[in-house]
């Protein structure tokens, strides 16, 4: 599939993102995942429910592509870690600019919006929400921001 028929797929469908790499670093203004893995996940809700990987390498060389470009409206993330002695994975909202991949490393720019990163932690996943759809409804920091409101109503 072209690069332009690809962003015009994933843009229609709303389509979000995953990355996993076997840990991360960060500092102020970046995130490096390390040992990120050579494919980036989509997928799609309703109707139509796409799923499908594309090389992260593509994904990183889409970034400015399209009418709806991450580079013209970086997207919301939410990544997924665990520290050392966690049972239960934590998780910060960012927002994700300017990827640089280096062979097995992917560093963004970054700015938090929610929670706060460690300098490094181990195994993460991190969750990119759709082309040109900051904090939407189907996105994954509006749902974040939903469960939430939820959590504060029942105390």
């Amino acid at each position: 599939m072209a690069d332009t028929e690809m962003i015009e797929e994933l843009e229609a469908e709303q389509s979000m993102f995953v990355q996993t790499a076997q840990g991360m670093s960060s500092d102020e203004g970046s995130l490096t995942l390390n040992g990120v893995t050579p494919s980036t996940l989509y997928f799609s809700d309703r109707p139509k429910r796409i799923v499908g990987h594309m090389g992260t390498a593509d994904f990183v060389d889409l970034w400015g592509e399209g009418e709806n470009s991450f580079e013209e409206d970086p997207p919301n993330a939410v990544l997924a870690f665990l520290e050392p002695g966690d049972e239960v994975p934590e998780d910060a909202v960012i927002v994700i600019q300017r990827p640089r991949l280096q062979g097995g490393q992917l560093t963004y720019a970054i700015e938090t919006l929610d929670g706060k990163l460690p300098d490094h932690a181990g195994p993460v996943t991190l969750f990119i929400d759709p082309f040109g759809r900051p904090l939407s409804p189907v996105s994954v920091c509006g749902v974040r921001r939903r469960e939430r409101r939820r959590d504060r109503r029942r105390f």
